[in-house]
């Protein structure tokens, strides 16, 4: 069951100057983060500005050069209840070349740390979590024969499947079809009333914008803006369509706004 919503200021992700290095390459430079209970935090920024590399540091793919992270009050490693938290990364196939029905790979979501056999009622739980996703009725089928969204929110519903307090979810409606994104969006409404706390990897708020509480935006592996959601300016092609460029560069906020051709709400 989710935690209670009635203290929305207990923490539940903190990063503390955090580096990462990769080689030669310095990708993440002293980044400051924290999320409270309830809130959702969409983490904005340009290609090559370290959002997924922050992500990964903060869920234990990546450790971190210097400084720390911590999840649900411990720091990230065996001592981080995995059961509470939900993790989707970037795209990917949900079956990894493995012929595995939506079912199973919804199922292995339970098994996390020791938990090596499925709990009790874990057929009740993958089918609540498919259902949850719009895809109650594709349990039985192959993965790897779903489109690339449905695909994408298999995946979700794996991370759902743990009931989680915390979701963590890096691009996840990138390259997916507007039916699979609209599909997403309804779902995260539900979870958040439900009072989920969500950290979010987005190229651009689209559908979630109604749904987020406060941007991080990164530049260069620093946070160069952390508060209100910015207001996309709308522009228009020769065929009339409307186009959001979160593109990012840093240095100032004023700097940072123009550079994502946003105006950051007030």
């Amino acid at each position: 069951m989710r935690m209670s919503t009635d203290h929305p200021a207990v923490t539940v992700v903190e990063a503390r100057a955090l580096h990462f290095r990769a080689g030669a390459s310095h990708i993440l430079r002293g980044v400051d983060l924290t999320v409270r209970r309830g809130e959702v935090v969409a983490l904005l920024g340009a290609n090559g500005s370290g959002k997924s590399t922050l992500v990964k540091s903060l869920v234990g793919i990546n450790a971190p050069t210097q400084g720390e992270a911590r999840l649900l009050g411990a720091p990230v490693g065996s001592g981080v209840d995995w059961s509470r938290v939900g993790y989707v990364p970037q795209r990917s196939g949900a079956g990894g070349g493995i012929p595995s029905t939506a079912q199973e790979v919804v199922a292995s979501g339970l098994l996390h740390g020791r938990r090596l056999r499925l709990p009790r009622g874990w057929r009740e739980r993958v089918a609540a979590a498919l259902d949850q996703v719009g895809l109650g009725d594709r349990g039985g089928d192959p993965v790897h024969l779903l489109s690339g969204g449905q695909q994408q929110r298999i995946l979700i519903a794996r991370a759902l499947v743990r009931e989680p307090d915390l979701l963590i979810l890096d691009e996840p409606v990138a390259g997916v079809d507007v039916a699979s994104q609209e599909a997403f969006a309804a779902t995260m409404r539900r979870l958040v009333d439900d009072g989920l706390t969500v950290l979010v990897v987005l190229h651009e708020l689209g559908e979630l914008e109604p749904l987020v509480t406060r941007a991080v935006v990164l530049g260069h592996g620093k946070v160069v803006h952390d508060g209100a959601p910015p207001r996309p300016r709308e522009d228009h092609d020769r065929a009339g369509h409307r186009h959001q460029h979160p593109h990012a560069d840093d240095n100032t906020l004023g700097e940072q706004a123009r550079a994502l051709d946003l105006e950051v709400r007030p």
